[in-house]
């Protein structure tokens, strides 16, 4: 026995030798990373982009100054995005998007998440024993969304064609890219669950760790997508073919969408699903279809503030906005214990509703009329307490403001029950894309998923956990159903002034996105701020409900501040009775905000990207 403790002491004191002096990947020359210092506002007269990579962003740059517009440069920034961010942002899941068309004044919604396979349903799941959606499993895996965005926004609204706008992620997957410090704080596992992850997803582990698990990669090192690039380099190839078959523009689009969803790439996302026990069937894919909707709409002042609608958690931003329109928000002071408590309170009544109400409208019976009336604002903003609320506040009754009928009496069970998940978090987070055009016309979009669940072998795809936003309470707005869309966290914005375009907004970040984003507006429009300081700003987040994400871990009366914040305001928080959490400054937990904005007054496009991570705002 001691023979055996001393072989494996030996053994682990090699590994983390191997770790510390393992071959280095080759650090890229002059690479200059601008995450954490501050920066100046982008200022432009012809375009703006701003996106979660300065990588991203330049070939954005480069599509509309070749005489694309908002929606190619978006398609092309999206699909390097799914290369330098793909940890956080993958290829091929989900995409929600908001399209403005300047010609008409109109802003559209594109469904961007995938359903539940058809065999999909709470019974079989607790018949195996989940009392909450898995994760790191085969079965947490929704339908992919982002080919079906990608060609739709192309057909509609777009000019080039797919195989030009994928040309420069495949070569940055093959040529490689810079690992920043978000990619590498996103893959930073100890040692032991590096080779757990390799062991439970050795596919997975070829891709982001290059075979070598016992290697933690560096920032700056030169990093490669090289079954990615090849799998695009296919789908632009059927678009090829197709074009030379005599095909239209249209109907090559459609030739891409169909080598994806009914072609070899549906063929060996099912052959996984079979080979691990997954629920993906050729049907699924074959049926799978996104679609356009109208957005969500609120007010604050003069603004209009739009979203997708209850498939995503966007509709919390123009609610909670509404619940603060009228109050003096600027007379307590920027980030004032009065102002936090304040915020927080419409934030927290705003996302009592959301676990109420919000759910894949093709499946819930949800009041979007009641929920974004002005007079129930007022009726909620009359629950605004001195004291913290101490744990999730109770729902309102929306249906009394809606011209609709409640079909159904259900409410979601109010299970507070602790769960626990197995997990290896490897990746996380979200991205975020923001483009005006020279003509006015404008993309916002927050696209995301991670590689935690096991990735299609050969391809470099990742279809992502978003079956973990589930819920397997039969009775929640977000309850599992055959061919329902989860209630996902990812939602771009977009605001119009009097009518015209004003921003496009988001940020990566789960349930701290709506917060985030109402943060950022208000420092702009209530304090004055210049952008590039409004995003700056230290930031809070309440967690004063259920995460989103299975298992859904709840923390009654709980904020988060940054280190800052927490210093100048934690004492009168606590006396008010939160929990308070310190956080680092400029943490990525609280998002990383990009927005354009229309500074009409000046003939001006002004852009803006978040320190708390690598994004970068560029224009011309």
């Amino acid at each position: 026995m001691n023979r055996f403790i001393q072989h494996t002491s030996i053994l682990i004191c090699l590994l983390i030798l191997f770790q510390c002096l393992g071959s280095r990947r080759p650090l890229v020359p002059n690479y200059v990373d601008p995450q954490g210092s501050t920066r100046d506002v982008s200022v432009g007269k012809k375009y703006m982009v701003a996106t979660g990579n300065p990588i991203a962003t330049k070939v954005a740059i480069k599509v509309l100054e070749e005489g694309g517009n908002a929606v190619d440069a978006a398609v092309a920034a999206l699909l390097v995005l799914n290369v330098t961010n793909g940890e956080a942002a993958s290829f091929p899941s989900v995409a929600p998007t908001l399209v403005y068309d300047q010609k008409s004044g109109q802003v559209k919604s594109y469904i961007g998440a995938g359903t539940a396979p058809k065999n999909a349903t709470i019974q079989w799941f607790k018949e195996k024993g989940y009392k909450v959606m898995p994760k790191n499993s085969i079965l947490s895996q929704l339908l992919p969304a982002s080919p079906d965005v990608i060609v739709r926004l192309l057909q509609d609204h777009g000019t080039k064609s797919f195989s030009e706008l994928v040309e420069p992620a495949i070569r940055t997957a093959e040529e490689g890219f810079p690992a920043n410090k978000i990619l590498v704080k996103n893959l930073d596992l100890p040692l032991y669950k590096r080779l757990g992850f390799t062991i439970l997803m050795p596919y997975n582990s070829e891709v982001y760790l290059e075979k070598k698990w016992w290697y933690s990669i560096r920032e700056g090192e030169l990093t490669k997508r090289s079954d990615l690039a090849n799998t695009w380099k296919l789908m632009a190839n059927e678009e090829k073919l197709a074009l030379k078959k005599g095909n239209n523009r249209k109907q090559a689009l459609e030739a891409v969408r169909n080598y994806f969803y009914k072609g070899p790439i549906a063929d060996v996302i099912v052959k996984l699903h079979e080979e691990k026990g997954g629920l993906f069937t050729k049907d699924d894919l074959t049926n799978y279809s996104g679609g356009w909707e109208k957005p969500v709409v609120g007010e604050f002042r003069d603004y209009q503030i739009l979203a997708n609608q209850t498939w995503t958690q966007g509709p919390v931003v123009p609610m909670v906005l509404q619940m603060l329109d009228g109050v003096d928000l600027k007379s307590m002071g920027h980030n004032s214990p009065e102002y936090i408590h304040t915020v927080s309170q419409a934030i927290e009544l705003a996302i009592a509703d959301r676990e109420t109400y919000f759910g894949d409208p093709n499946f819930v019976d949800v009041p979007l009329d009641g929920l974004l009336s002005k007079q129930y604002a007022k009726m909620r903003r009359l629950l605004f307490q001195k004291s913290a609320f101490g744990k999730t506040p109770p729902h309102g009754n929306p249906w009394l403001y809606s011209k609709q009928k409640p079909k159904s009496t259900k409410t979601p069970s109010n299970n507070e029950e602790s769960h626990s998940v197995g997990e290896i978090k490897y990746g996380k987070d979200t991205t975020y894309i923001s483009i005006v055009d020279s003509n006015g016309n404008a993309v916002s979009l927050t696209p995301s998923d991670f590689p935690q669940s096991p990735m299609v072998p050969g391809t470099g795809l990742t279809l992502g956990i978003r079956m973990t936003q589930f819920r397997l309470d039969p009775n929640h707005p977000s309850s599992l159903v055959p061919g329902k869309r989860p209630r996902i966290t990812p939602n771009p914005g977009m605001v119009l002034k009097n009518g015209k375009l004003w921003m496009s907004f988001g940020t990566p970040g789960g349930d701290v996105q709506s917060q985030a984003m109402i943060q950022f507006f208000l420092n702009i429009v209530v304090f004055g701020m210049d952008p590039q300081k409004a995003v700056e700003a230290p930031r809070f987040r309440s967690v004063n409900w259920p995460d989103s994400f299975s298992p859904h871990v709840y923390r009654p009366g709980g904020i988060e501040l940054e280190s800052s914040l927490y210093h100048a305001v934690s004492d009168s928080l606590k006396e008010k009775g939160y929990k308070v959490y310190e956080k680092s400054n400029f943490d990525n937990d609280f998002g990383a905000v990009c927005a354009v904005l229309n500074d009409n007054e000046n003939n001006r496009l002004l852009g803006v990207a978040d320190p708390r991570e690598e994004s970068w705002a560029e224009g011309k």
